[in-house]
């Protein structure tokens, strides 16, 4: 299968399914989970913060963090292409009682810190109490600059605010900017990184802060349906996907940018140069190009991909140049 939908649909290799079959199990729940304690000790230290909580998903790291940092009736600023506003079936506001406040994104996806800036309310009872802004790092693929993270945590701390990061794909971000990741993650007050994105575990995220903010995510995580009895097998391969596959997402990158190369040698396909900055890759195609009923039509040769405007495609550990050479040529045939 040639799947280019998103880095989600990455499989366990072999190493990690081993890690996960011998992983030692406890109840998580009563906090005796040797692999779930060691992927949360793994990566507090791993990424300069004092505790960490193994959540299901990116989607339940987000509203967890949200939930710590705010108290019903605040507000969190983020931006309008955020995953977490748009994409994460409006947690915020109908399990926590979080008010976003969205905010146009830059071109180069960054919030302008003016325009944040003039979204924070005043304290006055009429107004929800802005409490955190997050951020998000990769978005759409874009990095954010290191002088602009540096900048943002200034501005929080100005206005007395905290910082949220949406990490779901930040190794991406590092291995782009060439720095280790606790270069963008020294700037937040919490972190969510995804492990089963582009680094390849089966499940998870982690949730990273102070040990005040974890332990309330934790007490909501149970609330919320979210606490795990014996899911070390799932915790065993986020750790192995923390320590053997953030290198190694260099080859996504490369392989994007032959993507984006590839395609702008095909009649009806057009990506901007320069635009591919990670693993995702956005191309514009002529209206005549009926790009649902050639999905469909790949589909039955084991290619897949998710039409859309502008089409997206991302590239994986799944994805090697020799998988795109094939998706080319197939549809190169069908145009």
């Amino acid at each position: 299968m040639i799947d280019f939908r998103s880095d989600t649909v990455t499989q366990p290799c072999i190493a990690m399914r081993e890690v996960m079959h011998n992983a030692p199990l406890g109840d998580d729940v009563y906090g005796d989970d040797p692999s779930i304690n060691a992927l949360e000790q793994f990566a507090a230290k791993r990424h300069d913060f004092a505790s960490a909580l193994f959540c299901s998903s990116g989607t339940q790291a987000n509203l967890l963090a949200l939930m710590a940092h705010c108290e019903r009736g605040d507000e969190y600023i983020c931006g309008q292409r955020a995953h977490n506003y748009q994409f994460e079936g409006g947690g915020a506001a109908v399990l926590g009682s979080i008010q976003p406040q969205p905010i146009e994104n830059e071109k180069d996806g960054s919030l302008c810190l003016s325009k944040v800036k003039a979204a924070i309310k005043a304290d006055d009872f009429h107004f929800a109490k802005t409490k955190l802004v997050s951020l998000e790092n990769t978005i759409g693929g874009q990095v954010l600059s290191l002088d602009y993270l540096k900048s943002a945590r200034d501005f929080v701390d100005e206005h007395q605010l905290s910082l949220h990061l949406d990490g779901a794909r930040v190794y991406n971000a590092a291995i782009k900017l060439r720095v280790d990741i606790r270069e963008i993650t020294q700037h937040f007050d919490s972190v969510s990184i995804c492990l089963s994105k582009g680094l390849g575990a089966p499940v998870g995220s982690i949730l990273l802060g102070n040990e005040a903010l974890i332990t309330k995510a934790r007490r909501w995580r149970k609330v919320l349906g979210g606490g795990m009895r014996q899911a070390g097998m799932l915790a065993a391969a986020g750790q192995y996907a923390l320590e053997h596959n953030t290198k190694r997402l260099s080859d996504d990158h490369n392989n994007a940018q032959y993507l984006a190369t590839q395609l702008n040698t095909l009649c009806g396909f057009h990506v901007e140069p320069d635009s591919v900055e990670t693993n995702i890759v956005y191309a514009t195609v002529d209206n005549e190009i009926d790009l649902v009923a050639i999905s469909q039509r790949l589909a039955t040769q084991n290619i897949l991909f998710s039409p859309g405007v502008p089409l997206r495609l991302v590239t994986h550990l799944g994805i090697t140049k020799e998988s795109i050479d094939t998706f080319i040529q197939t549809l190169a045939a069908e145009i």
